[in-house]
């Protein structure tokens, strides 16, 4: 049986009419950008998520960068954040001539370690910015502190975590600022790249708005140098059809992580390999179902001749990648990450996923096993 990694099919086919009917709209309106599809998209989201200011971006990428520059970060500035994570977290940060202070993560969690983030803390630390890994919160009371303590602001980035719980509390309503993505294979996905930032900071929101177009106020009159972080129309019009659906659609994959976990101990396998851990003061949206394996290239390519799609999330660290090599880490700073690296595949999780299909993932997995 063949299982992907990810099937968009599966969501797209019951919603297709809806969707087409949805870009239609807004063709027939030849209104593509920012506009009435977008505020309602804003207004939808702020109430889902909880928050006073929603503001769409064209991309997560972007959402993390127009929030730094909101902020004022730049030259000569520290912002802390992980060291494993999807390379936009990091990224952002060098882009505005900041530093990114890299820090080891928790080995259950994957997210960034609270502890060393507060031993990373110095004069030039001006923004600490956690990421919620895999649908799953960052131990955001301890991070709060950490900043409130620090006199810095905290930017979530929630780019995977949409709907994920911390005590109750939404992903990107913790900190001054949060960040989310649409791109396709989120949990709540696009027809391409699109973008949220969310505060309850009425000064920042409007920093925000204004940073998106090209720091324009009115147009052709410029107060900041900003740029074109603004959402497509079209972008906005799909998602809405799709926003109604999100809480069915996470239930699906907690369900699935759900019958993951009990095929595992069924066939032996959970002391073999470590799977997610589910706090019980957060919500796992589960955006990624991450495991720990040995051997862990030898067992990707056997579930790929299984016809079993998986991925690496991530191969290669931050402090390792090449185009940090200014910023001086070497392999050993990070112990802890360095070895998710080498330990950690993704397997297939979205709602539409089979009993079926998953009883053939555990199977090729148990072969792999061998």
């Amino acid at each position: 049986m063949h299982v992907p990694l990810l099937d968009l099919q599966g969501q797209y086919r019951p919603l297709r009419d809806d969707l087409l009917a949805a870009i239609a709209r807004v063709c027939d309106t030849q209104h593509f950008i920012g506009g009435p599809e977008v505020e309602a998209l804003e207004r939808e989201l702020g109430a889902y998520i909880g928050v006073r200011h929603a503001i769409g971006v064209s991309s997560g990428t972007d959402a993390l960068l127009v929030a730094l520059m909101a902020l004022g970060i730049g030259p000569g500035d520290e912002v802390i954040t992980s060291t494993f994570s999807f390379f936009a977290s990091a990224g952002s940060i060098v882009r505005l001539g900041a530093t990114p202070k890299l820090v080891d993560i928790d080995p259950s969690t994957f997210n960034v370690d609270a502890d060393r983030v507060a031993a990373s803390v110095t004069p030039r630390t001006r923004a600490i910015l956690p990421v919620h890994l895999f649908g799953l919160c960052a131990d955001m009371d301890r991070l709060i502190d950490i900043a409130r303590r620090a006199g810095v602001p905290l930017v979530e980035d929630a780019a995977q975590a949409i709907g994920a719980t911390y005590k109750g509390r939404q992903a990107g309503t913790m900190g001054t600022i949060g960040c989310f993505s649409f791109f396709p294979s989120k949990n709540l996905g696009g027809f391409g790249d699109g973008g949220l930032v969310t505060t309850d900071d009425d000064a920042i929101a409007r920093e925000v708005r204004l940073l998106r177009n090209h720091g324009a106020e009115p147009k052709y009159f410029h107060k900041r140098v900003g740029g074109n972080f603004r959402l497509d129309a079209i972008q906005a019009a799909v998602l809405r059809v799709k926003l109604p659906r999100l809480a069915l659609w996470t239930a699906m994959r907690r369900a699935n992580a759900d019958r993951y976990e009990h095929l595992f101990r069924e066939r032996g396998l959970a002391g073999r390999i470590v799977l997610p851990v589910r706090p019980a003061d957060r919500e796992h949206i589960f955006n990624q179902y991450v495991v720990r394996v040995p051997n862990r290239d030898r067992v990707r390519a056997h579930l790929r001749k299984a016809g079993v799609g998986t991925e690496i999330y991530y191969p290669v660290p931050f402090h390792l990648q090449e185009c940090f090599t200014s910023l001086g880490y070497r392999e050993g700073d990070f112990p802890v990450a360095e070895a998710a690296a080498h330990e950690t595949l993704a397997l297939p999780i979205y709602g539409e996923l089979t009993e079926a299909q998953q009883e053939a993932v555990v199977d090729a997995l148990a072969g792999a096993l061998v």
